[in-house]
């Protein structure tokens, strides 16, 4: 294709307008080299056919140019950048190498073209234009924020280039791409006129009647609007420095895009908006004197212009919950418009800027942590407009997402992973049944192991198999929650299944002999043989791990030894049948009574209700002989009274124990200062009571304490909930069993 015949001629005329502009915009910053170098590739380019209309039909050089242009008019006049913006269509079709970038231009242009190509190759993989983490993947194999600058310019060009095209799919999704990826992108970084562009032009061609309704109304262009105005703050500048206050403006006129979005979401029509036009005041001025001198301020913009009193929001007085504190009122310019005036000081503009109450985020757009903060600070070097300001970005590192990683799934769909995910965390997180039987997956087209750990940029297909089950070792690879657990939950299935198996196995070997298993005598034996479970016992009968043949011998020989030890059980129990209580109605029954006059018997008090003189309390018989006591509304004497009704005994205290008891409580009260140190001072003034343990956690605005005290009874304990309970702040008190 010869050069004539590869530009008609308006893009002759735009090519040699756009390289005449940025030689004279570049000219200080280029060498003669860098043009000689330039002129060479692309003209060999050309020549060689590498330049090519895309299936759009749009030219790559127009394109690359006007890109070119766009970042010396909204960014800066930087030679990196702009060589980069050049050289990258020829380095990604090949023409060129980066070896050869880097040796006629050097290793930073070779960087910013390599992270450019890599979003080039994984760009098409994507078909949820909405997704964050498309957003997130793009800033990681960026590597560099000039390289996602570039993007948001070169999106700005092609969308001035694609007004009127034939291909209306192809206008509306590079449309929905614009509003919903670049036009965030390049707000968080401070380019607000590349943004307000992006979202006019993506209103504009979406909802073309909406958009030509408004600017109709409007009745003149965003430079009158600009005009009007810059004559409106010139007098308010004019009084604010003839009193002597310090400050800076800054103005704005609302975009056709945000007023269409104000009309929608406040049901509104475009008479009732009133900020059409806005200006901020910013003061600078010492905290003691910040209301006053932005009432001050107001007062004189009064004295200018007409105020709306109804529209007038004081969040100085009383600041938003997220701390944003400004004072806005509307007044009434020439020819009857409406103006918005915000009125703040310097540290309350640092706080809606940077803080909670950021701009970006007070406007909707979602906040990303890290990223955010970031490119706060970008923004910051690039609004402060030094020469040097591309210099300090180029040095600031970008290494947000070093602990994530972000991968496509077959459909375009992006999942973002902790650093060092594997295909099978990938599988887990498709689905459980899809990770149990992963056998590998295809990545990027290759066939990898289910170990193989991701990368950004992955495209991951999961391969499996019906005969796959999930193994014990997968839990050393993993390192999603979601995966360990699901394949935890997989594992005590099958070991499930295996115990079900090897427990009919045992019980059918039992009956041929006509045995009968004795449940309790069983556990004790299992647990003779050293397993923990039951699970795990009948788990190790069904893989053979035990003898079958020989275990019916073993539990017979077990029984036995248990008959000539139950000299023990019944010494615990007569001992019971002598302690009867007179006071008790039921004087068949017998009963344990507890008190410190008890001998000869091993009782323990249960942990796992902790009783306390006082409560009611019942006794269980052990295996080992000895008596745990239990309080009577534990959660676990109804089991035990479910499984072994004939091991459970009556009981009851038996005068003063002259002892302390632990006993957990809870309390959930306000994060106040001071209100712990409150509950631990009441609780040691308590006779006989006594601090032993204190844990304290607290979440919006709520502190939950675990206090674990010694305490001689029931209704000292009581006593105590209530006192606790009246004092101030304090919002719940409960006894807990741990």
């Amino acid at each position: 294709m010869t050069e004539t015949a590869f530009f008609n001629a308006h893009e002759r005329a735009m090519l040699f307008q756009s390289i005449n502009k940025l030689w004279n915009n570049l000219r200080d910053e280029i060498t003669i080299d860098d043009v000689r170098y330039l002129q060479s590739i692309i003209a060999s380019g050309v020549k060689a056919g590498i330049y090519r209309r895309d299936k759009y039909g749009i030219n790559p050089v127009i394109r690359t140019l006007r890109t070119a242009e766009l970042l010396h008019d909204n960014i800066a006049p930087d030679r990196n950048m702009t060589i980069a913006i050049l050289v990258y269509h020829l380095c990604r079709l090949e023409h060129v190498s980066e070896n050869e970038i880097s040796r006629m231009f050097g290793d930073d242009v070779t960087k910013m073209v390599h992270g450019l190509i890599k979003i080039s190759k994984i760009y098409k993989k994507q078909s949820v234009v909405e997704d964050d983490n498309f957003r997130k993947l793009l800033v990681t194999l960026a590597q560099d924020i000039r390289v996602v600058m570039i993007m948001i310019v070169d999106r700005r060009g092609l969308m001035s280039y694609i007004n009127n095209h034939e291909d209306k799919k192809f206008v509306h999704d590079i449309s929905l791409e614009s509003r919903y990826l670049y036009a965030p992108l390049a707000h968080k970084l401070g380019l607000y006129q590349l943004k307000t562009e992006l979202e006019d032009l993506s209103l504009k061609y979406l909802q073309r009647d909406v958009y030509n309704k408004i600017a109709l109304r409007l009745n003149e262009t965003k430079a009158e609007r600009d005009k009007y105005i810059d004559e409106f703050t010139t007098p308010i500048k004019d009084v604010l420095e003839r009193e002597h206050i310090k400050c800076h403006i800054k103005g704005r006129t609302k975009s056709i895009n945000s007023i269409w979005h104000k009309m929608r979401t406040k049901k509104v029509d475009m008479n009732d908006i009133y900020d059409l036009f806005a200006i901020r005041i910013i003061i600078d001025t010492p905290p003691e004197y910040e209301k006053r001198d932005c009432w001050y301020a107001y007062s004189l913009v009064g004295d200018i212009y007409q105020a709306n009193p109804s529209r007038l929001r004081d969040w100085i007085t009383m600041p938003k919950s997220n701390g944003y504190e400004s004072l806005h009122g509307t007044f009434k310019g020439k020819g009857d418009k409406w103006v918005e005036v915000q009125i703040r000081t310097e540290r309350m503009d640092q706080v809606a800027e940077m803080g909670l109450a950021a701009h970006w985020r007070y406007k909707g757009v979602k906040a990303d942590g890290g990223i955010d903060r970031w490119m706060n600070n970008v923004r910051e070097v690039l609004e402060e407009g030094s020469k040097d300001r591309m210099d300090l970005i180029r040095n600031m590192h970008m290494n947000l997402y070093d602990e994530e990683v972000f991968v496509f799934t077959p459909r375009g769909d992006v999942f973002q992973f902790p650093k060092g995910a594997t295909v099978l965390d990938f599988a887990f997180r498709v689905h459980s049944r899809v990770g149990c039987t992963c056998m590998g997956a295809k990545v990027d087209g290759k066939n990898q192991k289910i170990n193989y750990k991701l990368r950004s940029g992955d495209t991951v297909e999961i391969i499996t198999s019906s005969n796959q089950v999930p193994r014990i070792d997968w839990l050393n690879f993993v390192v999603t929650s979601k995966a360990r657990n699901k394949i935890r939950l997989a594992l005590n299935e099958v070991q499930s299944k295996h115990a079900e198996m090897g427990r009919e196995l045992v019980h059918r070997r039992f009956k041929n002999r006509k045995i009968e298993i004795d449940e309790a005598t069983m556990s004790r034996f299992i647990s003779k043989k050293g397993y923990k479970t039951m699970t795990d016992f009948y788990v190790a009968i069904d893989e053979e791990k035990i003898d079958i043949a020989t275990l019916v011998e073993d539990y017979l020989d077990f029984v036995a030894k248990q008959q000539e030890s139950s000299k023990i059980h019944e010494t615990a129990e007569n001992f019971v049948l002598q302690h009867k209580s007179d006071s008790d109605n039921h004087a068949n029954d017998d009963i344990l009574v507890i008190g410190n006059n008890v001998k000869g018997i091993n009782y323990k008090l249960s942990r796992c209700c902790n009783p306390i003189y006082g409560d009611a309390i019942v006794g269980f018989i052990a295996s080992d002989g000895a008596i745990k006591v239990h309080r009577r509304d534990c959660g676990n004497v109804k089991h035990l009274l479910a499984k072994y009704p004939y091991r459970i005994i009556r009981s009851q205290w038996s005068g003063k124990m002259g002892k302390q008891f632990a006993v957990t409580l809870k309390v959930v009260g306000n994060d106040d200062i001071g209100i712990v140190a409150n509950i631990t001072s009441l609780i040691n003034k308590e006779g006989e009571t006594m601090l032993r343990n204190v844990s304290i956690n607290s979440s919006g605005g709520l502190f939950e304490g675990r206090l674990v005290i010694g305490i001689n009874s029931l209704d000292n304990l009581d006593s105590l909930i209530k006192k606790i309970k009246n004092l101030k702040g304090v919002k719940d008190v409960q006894r807990v069993s741990y």
